[in-house]
Order: structure tokens, then C-alpha cells, then sequence
């Protein structure tokens, strides 16, 4: 019976390393889903976290919980000596959802302690994330900015994209609001540069509510067309970043098929008959 003691205890130890071993391997893939999945979720609202730019901060923040989850795993399983326990470390992954993000800027200017260099990688994704944006941002502008007909187009093509899955009453309605300033403004600036009679010009700029500002929006004013413009680029603007934090990150940029979102061409000015 001896022998057969000493061969059972070996089996144990032998079973017991590969549980150990397996525990830790399943804990640090848990953990590292589990981290992606709500780094993502704490995204919502502001931006893929895994772009471009914010995706070496987004993998640092998902590995380093993954391995912080693995070792606390560990230290349980060290002292309870159950291999259960090593799964145990998978809630330190759950940390995430309750990390600053975005980070409040007044308290990161204070001099650095030792929660603040945990958050550090926080703040620097969060900066990242929104340089993703712009550049998103910057591609379509770019793409739209050639003339001011293309700006009133880009803004009818991508208000008809966002449209398809948009619930949200609130979105649809800040959307429109944006969508309908910007194509007025651009006929205004097509009235301006056909050399309208000044009365239709005033009658069009307070037909809206983004134009009736007569101090902003002069009918005489010869920098009438630049301002309508300009403003219509930064209005734009605020349309893309917009849709871009609901999460429409693969939008199609403009022009790419632009004839079905294209904005019908006004009536032509009626005119009088000759006598």
C-alpha cells in the first residue's frame, strides 16, 4: 500500500500544476475580453477607443487589467489553495466600469500621485480618442470645403446616412436643426453670387431662424457670402463630431455616391416679362 500512496500523491501534484497553469491562462483571456468589452462601453458617447491613434493606449489599459486580474487570481489561489480562486481575479477586470473617462482635467493638473500615474493612461486615451475625431472630422471637411454647393451636399449626404439607424428624437432633432441652418445658408450664399436683387436677399436671410441676426447677417454687407460660408463649414463641423460620438465611424465620406443625398437645386428667380 505504500507505493500506492506515493504514486497518488505524485498524480496530485501532477494534477494540480496543470490547474493552476490553465486557471491563470483562462483568467488573463477572461479578463483581457472582459476589459476590451467595457473599455469599449465607457467609450459610448465619445469615440472608438481603439482607433488609430488611442489604440496603443486602449491595448496598454486592457493587457495591464488583464495581467493586475491574472495576479490577483494568483495571490487567492496561493493562500486559499483552491483552484477556483485563480478565477477569482476576473472581477478586477469590472474596475474598468468605473474608471474616470473622460478624466477630469482639474484634477489631473495637481501634482502627480500614485492614483493619478494609474490614470495617467485614462487621460492620455481619452486625448487620443479625440484626435481620432478630429482627423475623422478633417476627412470630410476636406472633402466637402471645394466649393460652397459641395458644403450644403456633404451635409444632406451624411444627415441621410445617419438617419437609417438614428432613435434617439433628441439626435434627430439637433441633426435637423444643423442640417436645415447649413442648406439654407448655402442658398443664401447662391443668391448672393447670382447677384440677387438686395429685397430677395433680405426676405431669404429672415425666412430662418440661423439668419435673422441682422447684425451678424447683413443683406448689404459685401462679406455676406464669406461669413454664410464659413459658418456653414463650422456648422459642419459640430454636425460631424456629433454623429461621430453616436457611433457612426464608418461613414462613407463624401462624395463617394453623392447623387442620392444630393440637395435639390433651388427654382430659378422668375423673371419679369418684357414690355
Amino acid at each position: 500500500m505504500r507505493p500506492l500512496r506515493v504514486a497518488a500523491g505524485t498524480q496530485g501534484e501532477g494534477a494540480g500544476v496543470p490547474g493552476w497553469v490553465f486557471g491563470a491562462i483562462g483568467t488573463f483571456a477572461v479578463s483581457l475580453i472582459l476589459a476590451t468589452w467595457l473599455l469599449r462601453r465607457r467609450g459610448r458617447g465619445i469615440g472608438p477607443p481603439f482607433g488609430r491613434r488611442a489604440r496603443l493606449w486602449a491595448l496598454l489599459i486592457v493587457v495591464a487589467t488583464a495581467a493586475v486580474a491574472t495576479a490577483a487570481g494568483l495571490i487567492l489561489f496561493a493562500v486559499s489553495g483552491r483552484a477556483a480562486a485563480v478565477y477569482a481575479g476576473v472581477l478586477v477586470a469590472g474596475g474598468l466600469w468605473f474608471a474616470r473617462l473622460p478624466p477630469r482635467r482639474d484634477l489631473d493638473m495637481r501634482p502627480q500621485t500614485m492614483s493619478g500615474l494609474l490614470t495617467l493612461p485614462f487621460s492620455r486615451l481619452y486625448e487620443r480618442m479625440g484626435e481620432d475625431m478630429e482627423a475623422w472630422c478633417d476627412t470630410r471637411l476636406k472633402a466637402a470645403s471645394a466649393k460652397p454647393q459641395s458644403i450644403a451636399d456633404a451635409i444632406q449626404y451624411y444627415y441621410a446616412q445617419a438617419q437609417r439607424g438614428l432613435k434617439s428624437d433628441k439626435a434627430r432633432a439637433d441633426l435637423g436643426r444643423w442640417h436645415n441652418s447649413v442648406v439654407h445658408k448655402i442658398g443664401v450664399v447662391r443668391l448672393v453670387n447670382l447677384d440677387t436683387t438686395p429685397a430677395r436677399i433680405r426676405a431669404t436671410l429672415q425666412s430662418h431662424p440661423s439668419t435673422q441676426d441682422r447684425r451678424k447677417y447683413a443683406y448689404d454687407d459685401p462679406r455676406l457670402a464669406a461669413r454664410l460660408e464659413s459658418d456653414s463649414v463650422n456648422e459642419l463641423h459640430l454636425f460631424l463630431a456629433y454623429v461621430y460620438r453616436l457611433g457612426y465611424h464608418n461613414m462613407l465620406v463624401f462624395p463617394i455616391r453623392p447623387l442620392a443625398y444630393r440637395t435639390p437645386p433651388r427654382e430659378a428667380e422668375p423673371t419679369a416679362p418684357e414690355k
